[in-house]
C-alpha cells in the first residue's frame, strides 16, 4: 500500500503531506482546487512522463517522494532484484523523482538512481491510474489476450508454455531454413575463397597461444650472449675473493669471538652464516641457469620465420591465434553449409513440417483452454456488471483463430472483448463504448476482477464517476468499497453518493496570500466530512438541510460498509 506522498513545487503545490491507511480514499474539492495535480504526482512515481511545466513558478525543482509497504510475495521484489536494485520487504520502498525547471528528470528508488525505463516498470506493479478517457491495458485489443491468460493462468499458464516452447523451436528452424535459402551465386562463388583461407590456415598448423610462447622464446634466444653474460659475472662475483670466499671468513671470526661476548655476538654471527648459505644456493642457482642458456642461431632462425607467418596471418583473419583458429572454424562450417545446401535444405524443411504440426497442435491446445477460460471471465464480468445496474449487458471473449504464419509467441487467437450494453445492440468492441457512464461502469467490472490477479496494491480513479448519477452512482460507490478491501483504492469525485462510502476522506483546497496560490490537502474528521457532503449536495450554500442529508448519508454508507464487509 501507499503510506506516505510527499509533493515540493509541483504546479501550485508548494509543500504537501499525504498519509495514506489502508481501505478506500477519496479527493474532494472545487473544480481547479488542484485534485488532479495529486493523481498527476502518482503518475511521476509510475513512470509517467515529465515535464518543465509542472514545476511551480520560481522554484528550481519539483520533487515527489512515495514510500511503500508491500509484502514479500509481492513481484516487485523480483523485478527490484532483476533491475540490481536493493530492497527488504520489512521496509518500505522508497520511490523518489525529480524534475528541475530545464525539463530534465531525476529518479531514484531506495535511494539507487535509475532510468525512465526502470521506474516505470516498477511503477506499474504498484500504481494503475485510470481516468475516464484514458486509453488503458483494458481498452486496447492486442492487450486483451494477455489479460485472459492472466485471469486464467493457473489453467492457461502451463499449456502456453508448452505452446511457446513449440514456437520458438519452428521460429529457429525457419530462421536455418531462410538463410540456407538465401545462399545464393555469391557464397557459391565464395567456395574458392573459403577454401583457400581453409587451406592456407589449416596448413599453418597453428596452436593456440602459439604466438605468445614464440615471442617469449624469441626474446630469450635474442639476449641470449647479455644472458650468459651477466649471469657468468654475477656467479663470478658471488664466489671471488670479495664474494662468498669474504662472507664464510667473516662468519667463522664471528663465531670465534661468539664465546666471549654470545649474548650479542651469537645472533650476529648466525645471521652471517645463514646468510652465506642463502647466497651460496643462490650462486649455484645462477651457474645452472648459465649452463642451461642456449645458443641456437638455427632455433631462433625457426622462430622469426614462424612469427612473420603468423604475423601475415593475423593481418589477414584475426589479432592473435585464437581469432585465427576461430575464424578458419566459422568459414569452415560456412563452406560446409555451402557444399551440403541441398541436403541440408531438406533436412531442415521435414523439420520444418514436424516442427509446424507440433505447433499447431500446442495451438490448438492453448485455444481449448482459453476458451474454458473466456466464458468463465465473460460470466464473472456479467455478474459484476449486474451489481453495477447494467442488468441487460451482454459480455463476450470473442477468439478468431490466426494463420499459421501469423501465429505469435502468445497463440494462434485474436482475443477482443466485446459488449452490448442495451438490448438489441449488436456486441461491440469495448474500445467502441460511447457512453461516460458506461465506460466507467464497465472498466470498474473489469478492475473488480483483475485486481484479484494483477496485484497491483494501488488503484486510481480520475473521475471516473463523471457522468453517472442515481442508484448507478450509489452502485458504483460501493464497488469500489468493496474493491478496496483486496487493495488500497483512491479516486477523485465530485458524487457524495462515492464520497460517502470512503474510509478516508481527503479535502483539497486553495488558499492565496495576495501573491501566490498554494493548494493544501486536508485529512477530513466525521465533522468536516458532514461539511463537505453538505457541500458537495448544496452547493455553495450549505444548509441544515443539507447538514441532515449528508449526516444521514454517512450513516447510511457505515451500515453498507459493514453489509459489505461481512459478505466478503
Amino acid at each position: 500500500m501507499l503510506q506516505e506522498l510527499s509533493i515540493r513545487h509541483l504546479a501550485v503545490i508548494e509543500q504537501l503531506e499525504l498519509h495514506c491507511k489502508d481501505g478506500f480514499h477519496v479527493l474532494t474539492g472545487e473544480t481547479g482546487a488542484g485534485k488532479s495535480i495529486i493523481i498527476d504526482a502518482l503518475g511521476l512515481i509510475a513512470g509517467g512522463r515529465s515535464s518543465s511545466d509542472l514545476v511551480r513558478y520560481g522554484s528550481d525543482k519539483a520533487t515527489i517522494e512515495a514510500s511503500f509497504q508491500v509484502g514479500a510475495d509481492h513481484p516487485v521484489w523480483t523485478i527490484l532484484s532483476r533491475l540490481g536494485i536493493e530492497g527488504d520487504p520489512e521496509e518500505h520502498l522508497i520511490i523518489r523523482r525529480e524534475i528541475t525547471a530545464q525539463g530534465k528528470s531525476a529518479s531514484r528508488i531506495n535511494g539507487q538512481i535509475i532510468n525512465l525505463a526502470m521506474l516505470k516498470e516498477v511503477g506499474e506493479c504498484l500504481v494503475n491510474i485510470h481516468g475516464q478517457h484514458e486509453h488503458q491495458s483494458l481498452f486496447k485489443v492486442e492487450e486483451h489476450v494477455r489479460w485472459l491468460d492472466l485471469f486464467g493462468d493457473a489453467q492457461i499458464g502451463p499449456v502456453k508454455k508448452a505452446y511457446q516452447a513449440a514456437y520458438d523451436a519452428y521460429q529457429s528452424i525457419r530462421k536455418q531454413v531462410r538463410e540456407l535459402q538465401e545462399t545464393s551465386k555469391q557464397a557459391l562463388q565464395m567456395m574458392d575463397l573459403y577454401r583457400f583461407q581453409v587451406e592456407e590456415i589449416r596448413s599453418a598448423k597453428l596452436k593456440p597461444g602459439e604466438d605468445e610462447q614464440l615471442a617469449e622464446e624469441k626474446r630469450k634466444l635474442s639476449g641470449a650472449e647479455k644472458l650468459f653474460r651477466n649471469a657468468a659475472d654475477a656467479y663470478d662475483l658471488l664466489y671471488g675473493s670479495k664474494g662468498l670466499d669474504a662472507i664464510g671468513r667473516a662468519a667463522q671470526k664471528l663465531q670465534d669471538i661468539a664465546a666471549i661476548d654470545p649474548a650479542k655476538l651469537q645472533p650476529l654471527a648466525e645471521q652471517v652464516n645463514n646468510a652465506f648459505y642463502q647466497l651460496e644456493d643462490a650462486a649455484y642457482q645462477i651457474r645452472d641457469y648459465r649452463d642451461e642458456i642456449e645458443f641456437n642461431p638455427a632455433r631462433l632462425d625457426f622462430i622469426e620465420q614462424r612469427l612473420d607467418l603468423i604475423s601475415s596471418l593475423r593481418r589477414k583473419y584475426g589479432e592473435n591465434v585464437a581469432d585465427i583458429l576461430a575464424h578458419v572454424e566459422k568459414i569452415e562450417r560456412e563452406l560446409d553449409l555451402i557444399e551440403n545446401k541441398d541436403e541440408k535444405l531438406q533436412q531442415l524443411q521435414k523439420q520444418e513440417v514436424a516442427a509446424i504440426h507440433e505447433l499447431q497442435q500446442k495451438a490448438g491446445e492453448l485455444t481449448e483452454q482459453r476458451r474454458l477460460v473466456a466464458d468463465r471471465l465473460a460470466s464473472e464480468i456479467v455478474t459484476e456488471l449486474r451489481e453495477l445496474h447494467m442488468e441487460r449487458t451482454q459480455f463476450k471473449v470473442q477468439m478468431d483463430p490466426l494463420n499459421v504464419h501469423k501465429m505469435t509467441r502468445d497463440g494462434a487467437d485474436q482475443v477482443e472483448f466485446l459488449i452490448s450494453a442495451n438490448p438489441g445492440e449488436p456486441m461491440r468492441s469495448l474500445s467502441r463504448i460511447a457512453s461516460g457512464g458506461e465506460i466507467s461502469r464497465v472498466m470498474l467490472a473489469l478492475k473488480s476482477i483483475f485486481a484479484r490477479v494483477d496485484r497491483i496494491p494501488v488503484l486510481v480513479f480520475d473521475e471516473v464517476d463523471t457522468g453517472v448519477s442515481g442508484r448507478a452512482a450509489q452502485a458504483i460507490a460501493e464497488k469500489m468499497s468493496k474493491l478496496s478491501r483486496g487493495c488500497q483504492v483512491f479516486s477523485i469525485t465530485h458524487l457524495p453518493q462515492v464520497a460517502c462510502m470512503a474510509d478516508v476522506h481527503f479535502r483539497i483546497h486553495k488558499m492565496t496570500d495576495g501573491e501566490r496560490t498554494y493548494t493544501h490537502i486536508d485529512d477530513l474528521s466525521e465533522e468536516e466530512r458532514i461539511h463537505e457532503l453538505a457541500r458537495m449536495l448544496g452547493g455553495v450554500e450549505v444548509t441544515d438541510k443539507t447538514l441532515q442529508h449528508a449526516q444521514e448519508m454517512l450513516a447510511l454508507a457505515h451500515d453498507k460498509k459493514t453489509t459489505l464487509g461481512a459478505v466478503l
